[in-house]
């Protein structure tokens, strides 16, 4: 068989929007926005700065593998409100750090930078029950107004929906990280406490407010 030039060029156009067309087709991008309730409880006596970093705030997961079609989800907008909500009702005071550790605010007495260590999920096909499920790893850091670590701990978190109701996978997908992202919302809030290094940070704190407070009564007695 032999080709003219422009029968040549008309079947590998052809051919290129075909193969465009089925790489989109197998491409699946997940945007989550999610807003999360603010935690009601006794705060912590402390200012707290707030660092996220740029790929912390725009972080994507991206996957593309023989046995998946390529998949693109964004969490940084929802894992960014979740983290300055509970945060922010967990403190005194919370200052959104836009760099650290440069020009730290005087009056910050703890920093807190988050980090995703990974992100997976399943899909019906894969775990065979008809829900998709997500599990996030969070490293979380925090450091003193000097800039030394005080802690470092984990947050696992773990999402799941199912599919019947929901019209795509996007949006099955999207479900499931919320729910997981509120799990994270959960542990952070509760777990604080029981980091051994924060529990001695918290108790130091304690400690010096209430020194401060007995002189201040003394002084009022003196007068």
């Amino acid at each position: 068989m032999t080709w003219s030039k422009k029968g040549f060029s008309a079947v590998w156009k052809i051919t290129l929007v075909s193969a465009l067309l089925l790489a989109v087709a197998c491409s699946h991008t997940v945007s989550v926005n999610g807003r999360y309730p603010q935690p009601v409880g006794q705060q912590h006596p402390l200012t707290v700065g707030i660092y996220l970093s740029d790929e912390f705030r725009k972080f994507t997961h991206h996957e593309d593998s023989a046995d998946r079609d390529e998949w693109n989800i964004n969490t940084g907008k929802a894992q960014k409100n979740l983290f300055e909500t509970v945060l922010g009702s967990m403190f005194t005071e919370t200052i959104s750090l836009s760099q650290y550790p440069q020009d730290l605010p005087k009056n910050v007495e703890l920093v807190i930078v988050p980090e995703v260590r990974e992100l997976q999920f399943t899909m019906p096909r894969e775990n065979r029950v008809n829900i998709f499920e997500v599990w996030i790893k969070y490293d979380m850091h925090a450091y003193d107004q000097r800039g030394e670590s005080v802690a470092n701990w984990v947050i696992t978190a773990y999402g799941k929906t199912p599919t019947a109701f929901l019209k795509s996978r996007e949006d099955a997908l999207a479900q499931a990280i919320n729910i997981a992202l509120r799990d994270a919302g959960a542990t952070l809030y509760t777990g604080f406490e029981r980091v051994p290094e924060l529990q001695a940070f918290l108790a130091n704190k304690q400690r010096a407010l209430s020194m401060r407070g007995g002189e201040t009564a003394g002084e009022e007695t003196t007068e």
